[in-house]
């Protein structure tokens, strides 16, 4: 995985704890999941805002004749 062992693993997890703290890290989580998963159901779904200009009625029925 990396080229990590798990001694370089339990290491970055005793970092991360000190810095953060033992209260934060389940939110820190949480947000890292909920951010991921955004991300991929944007990927996955297509766009959904339509930037072409609307025609007034007068132009339609100009264009139908």
């Amino acid at each position: 995985m990396f080229g990590f062992g798990i001694g370089e693993l339990i290491l970055i997890l005793l970092i991360v704890l000190v810095v953060f703290g033992a209260n934060k890290l389940p939110g820190i989580g949480e947000g890292l999941g909920k951010g991921i998963l955004n991300f991929r159901k944007a990927i996955k779904s297509p766009d959904s805002i339509d930037v072409t200009p609307e025609k007034k009625a007068d132009e339609q029925t100009n264009e139908k004749r």
